[in-house]
């Protein structure tokens, strides 16, 4: 094993812009060896334009990339896996038809030469030796998002890569998946291949990270040692240059009347799934990603009819509601797809944000613009939206500010039932305290339906929780009933309760 002081990978000097917006200004930073090493910032900072240039997919306009100390440029992401970089993104791109082997072999000349059954025998040796065991036979389509996840690794191991970079790894992780995923990356750091992630989760950064390096506005702005890091509220404070607790006050409010009701819902996907929302509180739902809260969450915004059961929303049912939906003081929701279902990326914000409010500036056939133009203004400085110019198309936003535009939005229409779908996913620490107020704030005027696979988001929030798993609720219980609080974990992977416990569980839920 190296000792870890020479670098593999060093960046010097790295500058990227995208029109008038400069997203990395004059970046050095060295990876090394056997390290893990986290990278850290607000929305916008420049953390995946970085990384995008470190892999191959963009190119920078200024700088120079040296591996082993030998400077190369990479036209695309082929040749830096061929320089032994690879990257895993937060969605994969796996053939779900295809099994596993199929799936690592994949574009591989060598697969050629191979048998499907010395496929899998090089599967699982290389699963087993760096503690990512997965069937190589099962088909892409059967495995839970963690093995899918192993997946796109052993495809970047079996292709030699030496330094791996994971952009928000846990977000579609189960606990003990994180847990597992982590005991990995040292299991490969000990392998002597670097690790970088992105990751907005400060706890789990200061749990596996060697070292942190914090980007602010394009910049690197400190890079330390994690044992000198006393805190997550000290890296905080580190990362957006004021104190900052994620700590909300979730004070009990009197519960109004029920602005939805989901009795008996069925289709392909859903299974029976009954749950109330009151003016006044937050349910979370919580699960892996593709247990059926998507289409849950469809289902109540509009996008899929029920099938089977009642769905009514603000005491209509889905059909009346659907047939004459008001633009305001109805439902707003957030999508988790911002950058699809929630915006448009080719228009400016004001066209966005006219995407949901334009009966609001309209009279007859006459559209109000420059009116729109002005409140959009004004909401983009009241939700400190990066930067707050309206002639922006979307894409030029970071992922995090285009989510605030769209929260400015949606909460500029006084909403009675707010559907938040990973409202904070990908967002900085700032961010997300902005937004957990937000959400808070919005339980004086609605009820909340917020669909999250953070935890701790769930646990700071709601007021009740509902576990989902395959298509099914397995369990309501209030968020202070501490022993169906230590089993989300095991209830997220399907692992039932006796009919005594939900029960119980139930009664203690009730308002």
């Amino acid at each position: 094993m190296t000792d870890g002081h020479t670098p593999s990978i060093t960046l010097e000097h790295i500058s990227k812009s995208f029109g008038r917006v400069q997203a990395n200004r004059d970046i050095s930073l060295t990876i090394r060896p056997g390290r893990i090493k986290a990278l850290l910032g607000e929305n916008g900072a420049g953390k995946s334009t970085l990384m995008s240039i470190l892999a191959g997919r963009l190119q920078p306009d200024g700088g120079r990339i040296l591996v082993d100390g030998q400077p190369v440029r990479f036209a695309s992401a082929r040749d830096a896996i061929q320089a032994s970089i690879g990257m895993v993104y937060q969605h994969f791109m796996l053939v779900d038809a295809m099994t596993v082997a199929e799936n690592v072999f994949l574009g591989q000349e060598e697969s050629f030469f191979l048998r499907p059954a010395a496929m899998c025998d090089v599967v699982a040796e290389l699963g087993e030796t760096v503690g990512l065991p997965v069937d190589p036979r099962a088909r892409i389509s059967e495995l839970s998002m963690g093995e899918r996840q192993r997946v796109e690794i052993l495809k970047l191991l079996q292709r030699g890569s030496r330094i791996l970079i994971f952009d928000e790894p846990t977000a579609v992780l189960t606990p003990q998946e994180t847990e597992q995923l982590f005991h990995s990356f040292h299991r490969l750091a000990a392998q002597d291949r670097a690790i970088v992630f992105i990751s907005h989760k400060l706890d789990e950064v200061m749990s596996v990270a060697d070292e942190i390096a914090i980007l602010r506005k394009g910049e690197v702005v400190d890079e330390v040692p994690a044992s000198e890091i006393a805190s997550p509220a000290e890296l905080a404070g580190r990362m957006v240059g004021r104190e900052v607790l994620l700590e909300v006050e979730r004070e009990p409010m009197e519960l109004h009347q029920v602005v939805l009701r989901v009795q008996d819902l069925g289709d392909d996907t859903l299974e029976e799934i009954s749950l109330e929302v009151r003016h006044g509180e937050v349910l979370g739902v919580v699960g892996v990603a593709g247990n059926g809260q998507r289409e849950l969450v469809e289902t109540v915004c509009g996008l899929r009819r029920p099938g089977r059961g009642s769905v009514r929303i603000l005491g209509r049912s889905w059909d009346e509601f659907y047939l004459a939906r008001p633009w305001r003081k109805g439902l707003s929701w957030i999508p988790e797809d911002r950058r699809g279902l929630a915006t448009c990326i080719s228009m400016d914000l004001v066209d966005n944000f006219l995407l949901t409010t334009r009966q609001g500036f309209s009279s007859g056939p006459w559209l109000h613009r420059e009116q729109a133009r002005k409140k959009c203004e004004t909401l983009l400085r009241e939700f400190n939206v990066q930067p707050p110019d309206v002639t922006l198309r979307a894409r030029q936003l970071s992922g995090g500010n285009l989510q605030k535009m769209v929260l400015a939005r949606e909460f500029y229409r006084l909403p009675r039932l707010v559907v938040a779908e990973q409202p904070t996913q990908g967002l900085d620490i700032g961010a997300i305290e902005e937004v957990w107020k937000l959400l808070l704030g919005a339980r004086e005027e609605a009820g909340v339906l917020l669909v999250t696979g953070d935890l701790g988001e769930a646990l700071a929030l709601s007021d009740r929780i509902a576990v989902m798993f395959e298509g099914r609720i397995m369990a309501q219980f209030a968020v202070d009933d501490q022993e169906m609080v230590d089993r989300i974990g095991e209830l997220m992977a399907g692992m039932r309760v006796s009919p005594e416990e939900a029960e119980q569980a139930k009664l203690l839920a009730l308002p």
